[in-house]
């Protein structure tokens, strides 16, 4: 790589990790709030939903600010609400002050993915080398976020816990504001569109809607809103289901209490690197809809399991975390290659823009939907849910399957 895309990897990377330390670290905050704040899990679930729904909301509108303002000023921009947003946690008083604080976070949150991989499209060579490191960012982030929260919570109040979470926000956003770096170095001057004109750019913007949805990326649009169902609706409740299994119980060392279930949340998040992995090798040597398949099928027969598995002693809990953990991110650079395999070069910014409103912002739905059925029919009753999404999410990679076969 030359200097530029360095700079970049590093820029982005600091973006990416940011983006995940916090998002999968509120989970953690939940078992703890739901005794706060004295609620349900389905009217937490609905508050913090609604945190994460603006994640997917905002990405439409922050893919046109980063084309408008450039992508170094929004990402920037988007690490410093994320950090205040934490601030304002820690000062919550009542579930809906917190959910304040959420909608604030999260509508930072979601101007870093478009902002961030339009930045990579436009200003990296080797966009593919970038892009590696840009995803190793993030699965740290994802990982090493809720380790520390779950290390902290076991010694201090979770509201001196949020705010010491404003700390890596700052430290990103120093350090990346000191790099300089070309956002279209890699962007050919006499292919830039120069359109001005509001009207031009809005039916364009139609057009190309329209373009989009009458091919199969609506079958791929609607397998990312399945998979962020799923994802947000499993992540946003397992660290108290896991606190709730007789082999999580917590452990008492040298007068400190210790909650197994979190650092097993946390080991169950790092795998989800090597889920990736295998995803993105899969998609490599098979096509991604026999590998979209295979990653559905997986998830469902592991979520049909889950409630059972772990009543069978602490090994058999161990596996099927693992195993939940590893296919949840297996299916996340799979269906990144079906966009690849199903939208036109000149408008693949586009579908991500629209991906992430079905993936994070439709999807978030799931928070709500996971809540009420841990309410009313406890953890049986929320795999049983969950398994639902996979399910109709294997049907329609099947369409995909077979219409990509020739003739």
């Amino acid at each position: 790589m030359d200097r530029n895309d360095r700079t970049i990897t590093h820029f982005t990377m600091f973006g990416h990790a940011t983006f995940h330390l916090y998002e999968l670290t509120i989970p953690l905050f939940v078992v703890v709030w739901l005794d706060a704040f004295d609620v349900s899990p389905a009217v937490l679930g609905t508050v913090v939903a609604v945190g994460y729904a603006l994640i997917g909301v905002g990405a439409l509108p922050s893919g046109a600010l980063a084309d408008a303002y450039g992508s170094k000023r929004l990402v920037v921009l988007s690490m410093i609400g994320m950090g205040s947003g934490f601030a304002l946690v820690g000062l919550a008083s009542t579930v809906w002050t917190l959910g304040l604080a959420l909608v604030i976070w999260g509508a930072a949150a979601s101007l870093y993915h478009p902002a961030g991989l339009s930045l990579i499209t436009r200003g990296a060579e080797r966009q593919g080398t970038v892009l590696a490191y840009h995803g190793v960012a993030g699965n740290l982030g994802t990982a090493v976020g809720p380790l520390v929260a779950a290390l902290l919570l076991t010694f201090f109040d979770w509201r001196l816990v949020a705010g010491l979470f404003v700390v890596p926000a700052a430290v990103a956003v120093v350090a990346a504001s000191r790099l300089e770096f070309d956002e279209r170095a890699a962007v050919d001057p006499e292919a830039e569109s120069v359109t001005t004109d509001g009207g031009a750019r809005l039916s364009a913007f139609v057009a190309q809607t329209r373009l989009l949805f009458v091919g199969g990326f609506f079958l791929v649009f609607s397998i990312a809103i399945l998979a962020g169902m799923y994802y947000r609706g499993l992540f946003t409740f397992l660290p108290d289901v896991l606190a709730g299994l007789p082999v999580f119980e917590p452990v008492e060392v040298a007068s400190e209490t210790f909650e197994p279930s979190q650092y097993a949340y946390a080991g169950l998040l790092l795998l989800g690197a090597a889920g990736q992995f295998v995803g993105g090798k899969l998609s490599d040597s098979r096509s991604p809809e026999r590998a979209i398949v295979a990653a559905f099928a997986a998830l469902l027969v592991v979520s049909v399991l889950f409630p059972f598995v772990t009543g069978l002693g602490l090994v058999a809990t161990i596996g099927i975390c693992a195993a939940l953990g590893f296919f949840v991110f297996m299916e996340v650079p799979i269906h990144q290659a079906l966009i690849g395999e199903y939208v036109p070069a000149d408008i693949q910014g586009l579908s991500f823009g629209y991906t992430y409103l079905g993936v994070f912002g439709i999807g978030a739905a799931g928070a709500s939907v996971a809540g009420i059925a841990l309410t009313y029919g406890g953890t049986p009753v929320l795999f049983g849910v969950l398994a639902v999404f996979p399910l109709i999410g294997l049907a329609l990679a099947g369409v995909l399957l077979v219409r990509s076969r020739p003739g």
